[in-house]
C-alpha cells in the first residue's frame, strides 16, 4: 500500500513538471475551459488516483477476507468432523454381565442364551454363577465401569433363594438396610432382573426376584427395564411357559441395551406421524410403553414393592421418592389404577373358573375348554421324550417298565408279581395327569413334570388317552420281537394288555374323568393299581372301585412330610389326614406305600404305626428309596439309600408295633416288604395274591347294579405261592424265571 501511494506522488510531480511547460505556449482564449481544468489537473488527477486507492484497497479487504473465512469453514469441517468423530467411540455400555441363581439349570440355560445375543450386538457379555461372585467387593464396581448387570434367578422351596444364590441374596438384603453402605451405595449401577417361580406355590411366587429388585433399587440401583417375571405354570403363565416369558422379556431387553449403547434414553424407531416432530414420536413411545408396562406388571405388583421405573430419565426424581418416600399425583393415580385392575382380576379369579379381563370394557368372560392351554409345553415335550415317554395328547403319558422288559426275557417280574400275582410282561404303566402337587425329593423324573392343585388345562377325552396309551404300550413290545432272550410266548401274551399301574408320574386322580378311566379299563377287562399322594381327600371319596389303591405315606409327621414330599398346598397336612380317612371308608384292596429315606424318615415309628390305625389299610409295602443319579433339585445322594437288611429290620420292629398285622412277602430285589392285614391270612396261609378274573366279574356286577352291589378285597383273593412268602429262600424270586446279574452297565432305574 506504501509502494502505491509514493507511485502516485512520483506520477503527480512529473506531470505537473509537464503543465508548467505546456501552460506557456498555450494562451487561446476560446480554451479558457480547458485551461482552467489543465491548469487544476493536480487536483483531479490526485482525486482519481484517491478514488482508485480506495477501490484497490477495498477489493484487497475483501479478498483476505473471504479467504479467511474459508479457511475458518475448513478449520470448522475439520474440527466438527474430528468431534463427531471422538464421539462415536465413546462407549456408553462397555459389558453386560448375566448373574443367575439356579437350582435345576433352567436360569443358567436362559443366561447362556442371553449372553450369546448380547454377544452377537459386538458388546462383551459375562455369565456369572452367583456363589462365585463376591458382591462385597466387585458390586460397587459395576457402578462405575458403563457396564449393565442382569439378574436371572429363580425361587425355590418356600420362597428361599436357590443354593447358588443363598449368599448373594443375604448380603443384598442386609446391604440394603445397613447404614454403613448408606442409600446410595449402588448409585449409578444399570440393572434388570428376571426372576423365574411358579405361580401355583401361592405367597411365594417369585419373591426372590422381587426382593433383588428391591433390594437393589433400595441401593440407587438404576433399573434399564422393568422387572419381568416367567411362570413354570403354563394356565397363569402370559407367553403359555416359562421359556415363552423369557423370550418376550429378552426381546424388549434387547431392544433396550441397543438404545443404551447408542446412548439414547429412549429409542424412536423414526416412524414419526406427518407433520409431528421426534421429540414428539418420542413422548408418544414413552407413553406407550408405560402403559404396556403398566398393563403387564400390574397383575403382579403389591402394595409392598417400590415404584419402579423403566428407564434412566426417571432418575432425575428417584432419590426424592427414595428419601421421603413422595409419590406425586400422578403416581399416585397409576398406583389406584393398578390396586382397581388387581381387585378386579382377584374377583374374578376368586371362584376358581379361568377368567379375562376384556381390554374394552372390563367385562369379565369365562373361558371355554377351547381357550385353556395345554399342559405339557414344548420344552416339557421334549424333555419327557428323551426321557423315553411316549406322550399322549397334551397331559398324558405312557411308558415301558423295565421289569416288563425283564419278564419278557424271563429275568423276573416287579415286585407286584410276587406281592399280588401281576404278570408283568403283561402290565401297562401309564397316568392320565402327567402333573402332580408334590415335588418330592425322591421324585425319578427330576421334577420335569408339572405342578398343580387342581385342573386347570385343556382336557383329552378318557376313551382317547386310553387308546393312545394301548398303542403305543403295544407299538412298544413289537420292537422286542425276535430280540435274542425273549421269549416268544410271553412276547405274545405282552401284545394284550391285562393290567395298568396308574403310577407312572404325576397324579392322576387329579384328572376330571378318572372314573372314566377306570372304567374303559375294566370294560377291556385290565386291572387298576392306581397310586394317589394323599393331598386329594375328596377326589379318593369319590372314586369308583379299582382293583388296589395306593396312598403315598412318604412320612409320619408334618415336617418330614415337607421336607420329602415338598407339597404344593398349604394345608398339605390335614389333606394327608383326610386322605387315609378316606382310604380307610373304601371296601376294596386299599395300600400304603412307605418309601424309606435313610435319616430323613426311619426313625418315625410309632408315628407310622399311628397313621396305620388311622387308615386301616389292607396291606403296607415298605421299600428303600430308589437313588435316580444326582439332581440338582434334590439333595438326595446313595447315602440316603437304605440296605436291604435295613428295611427287614424297620419293618419287623414296626409289624411288632401292629397287632393286626404281619410280614407276609418280600422282593429282595427291589429292596421292598409286604406287611398284610392277618385277615389275608388264611388258616396260616397267606392269600395276597389276586384273582384278576373274579375281580372282572365284581365289577361289572356293581357297575350293573348302579353301585347298589358291592364288593369287598376279601372276595377277590387268591393264595400266595410259598417263593414269594417272607423267610422263603427265592426272596420273591420266581422260579420259573432265570435271575440275571447285571454287570458293569448303568442300573436302569426306570419303572414302578
Amino acid at each position: 500500500m506504501l509502494s502505491f501511494v509514493v507511485c502516485i506522488l512520483s506520477f503527480t510531480g512529473f506531470v505537473s513538471s509537464l503543465d508548467s511547460k505546456v501552460s506557456q505556449d498555450v494562451h487561446s482564449p476560446s480554451e479558457s475551459y480547458f485551461m482552467w481544468t489543465w491548469h487544476n489537473r493536480l487536483y483531479l488527477y490526485s482525486a482519481a488516483a484517491l478514488i482508485f486507492g480506495i477501490w484497490f484497497s477495498v477489493k484487497i479487504a475483501l479478498k483476505r477476507k473471504s479467504f479467511s473465512k474459508d479457511v475458518g469453514v475448513l478449520v470448522y469441517k475439520a474440527v466438527k468432523k474430528n468431534d463427531c468423530s471422538s464421539r462415536d467411540t465413546v462407549v456408553h455400555v462397555s459389558a453386560v454381565k448375566i448373574f443367575y441363581g439356579s437350582q435345576t439349570g433352567t436360569a443358567k440355560g436362559f443366561a447362556k442364551e442371553l449372553s450369546e445375543e448380547v454377544q452377537a450386538l459386538g458388546i462383551p457379555a459375562e455369565v456369572i454363577d452367583m456363589k462365585d461372585y463376591d458382591p462385597d467387593d466387585h458390586l460397587a464396581e459395576e457402578c462405575n465401569n458403563k457396564s449393565v448387570c442382569v439378574f436371572l434367578v429363580a425361587t425355590y422351596t418356600d420362597g428361599r433363594p436357590t443354593e447358588n444364590a443363598e449368599w448373594f441374596c443375604k448380603w443384598l438384603e442386609e446391604a440394603s438396610t445397613d447404614f454403613r453402605y448408606g442409600k446410595t451405595y449402588l448409585k449409578g449401577l444399570r440393572y434388570a432382573v428376571f426372576g423365574l417361580g411358579n405361580s401355583v406355590y401361592v405367597g411365594h411366587y417369585n419373591t426372590v426376584g422381587t426382593n433383588v429388585d428391591k433390594w437393589l433399587w433400595m441401593l440407587s440401583g438404576v433399573r434399564i427395564l422393568t422387572r419381568a417375571e416367567g411362570d413354570c405354570n403354563v394356565v397363569k403363565s402370559r407367553n403359555g411357559s416359562v421359556q415363552e416369558d423369557f423370550l418376550a422379556w429378552k426381546v424388549k431387553f434387547m431392544n433396550r441395551l441397543q438404545a443404551l449403547a447408542k446412548g439414547e434414553k429412549k429409542s424412536c424407531s423414526g416412524n414419526c406421524k406427518t407433520g409431528g416432530t421426534c421429540k414428539n414420536k418420542k413422548m408418544e413411545e414413552e407413553e406407550q410403553e408405560e402403559e404396556e408396562d403398566e398393563e403387564e406388571e400390574q397383575s403382579n405388583r403389591s402394595e409392598e414393592d417400590p415404584l419402579e421405573s423403566s428407564s434412566d430419565e426417571d432418575e432425575s426424581g428417584l432419590q426424592e421418592k427414595r428419601s421421603g418416600l413422595v409419590v406425586d399425583m400422578e403416581d399416585l393415580g397409576n398406583m389406584m389404577s393398578s390396586a382397581r385392575k388387581a381387585k378386579s382380576q382377584a374377583e374374578g379369579q376368586g371362584d376358581g373358573q379361568m377368567v379375562k379381563l376384556s381390554r374394552l370394557n372390563g367385562v369379565k368372560k369365562v373361558e371355554d375348554e377351547g381357550e385353556r392351554r395345554e399342559m405339557i409345553t414344548p420344552a416339557l415335550r421334549e424333555a419327557l421324550t428323551k426321557q423315553g415317554y411316549k406322550l399322549i395328547g397334551s397331559h398324558s403319558g405312557v411308558k415301558l417298565c423295565r421289569w416288563t422288559k425283564s419278564m419278557l426275557r424271563g429275568r423276573g417280574g416287579c415286585y407286584k408279581h410276587t406281592f399280588y400275582g401281576i404278570e408283568s410282561h403283561r402290565c401297562m404303566e401309564t397316568t392320565p395327569s402327567l402333573a402332580c402337587a408334590n415335588k418330592c425329593v425322591f421324585c425319578w423324573r427330576h421334577h420335569t413334570n408339572p405342578v398343580g392343585t387342581e385342573w386347570r388345562w385343556k382336557m383329552d377325552p378318557a376313551e382317547k388317552i386310553l387308546q393312545d396309551a394301548v398303542e403305543k404300550h403295544e407299538s412298544m413290545i413289537r420292537q422286542f420281537r425276535g430280540v435274542p432272550g425273549v421269549k416268544p410266548e410271553r412276547y405274545e401274551e405282552g401284545l394284550k394288555v391285562k393290567h395298568c399301574a396308574l403310577s407312572l408320574v404325576g397324579e392322576p386322580i387329579m384328572y376330571p374323568e378318572i372314573n372314566t378311566f377306570i372304567r374303559l379299563l375294566h370294560s377291556h377287562n385290565i386291572s387298576s393299581f392306581l397310586v394317589t399322594n394323599a393331598q386329594f381327600p375328596q377326589e379318593i371319596r369319590n372314586l369308583v372301585p379299582v382293583t388296589q389303591l395306593y396312598v403315598s405315606v412318604d412320612a409320619s409327621t408334618k415336617d418330614s412330610l415337607k421336607k420329602i414330599d415338598r407339597p404344593l398346598f398349604k394345608d398339605f397336612w390335614p389333606r394327608f389326614l383326610d386322605s387315609l380317612r378316606a382310604l380307610g371308608e373304601k371296601r376294596q384292596r386299599t395300600v400304603y406305600r412307605l418309601t424309606l429315606v435313610k435319616a430323613w424318615n426311619v426313625e418315625e415309628m410309632q408315628a407310622y404305626s399311628e397313621l396305620i390305625a388311622m387308615g386301616q389299610p389292607d396291606f403296607v409295602e415298605v421299600k428303600g428309596v430308589t437313588y435316580c443319579g444326582e439332581s440338582s433339585a434334590s439333595s438326595l445322594t446313595m447315602a440316603n439309600v437304605p440296605w436291604h437288611q435295613e428295611v427287614v429290620a424297620f419293618v419287623q420292629q414296626l409289624a411288632d408295633m401292629l397287632p393286626q398285622y404281619e410280614i407276609a412277602c418280600e422282593h429282595e430285589h427291589s429292596n421292598c416288604l409286604l406287611i398284610a392285614h392277618t385277615k389275608f391270612k388264611v388258616d396260616g396261609e397267606w392269600w395276597t395274591w389276586i384273582d384278576y378274573e373274579r375281580f372282572q366279574e365284581l365289577v361289572r356286577t356293581h357297575e350293573e347294579s348302579q353301585g347298589q352291589q358291592s364288593f369287598s378285597a376279601l372276595d377277590y383273593t387268591a393264595k400266595t405261592p410259598s417263593w414269594a412268602l417272607f423267610g422263603a429262600n427265592e426272596q420273591g424270586f420266581d422260579p420259573v424265571d432265570t435271575r440275571f446279574q447285571r454287570r458293569n452297565k448303568t442300573k436302569d432305574i426306570s419303572g414302578c
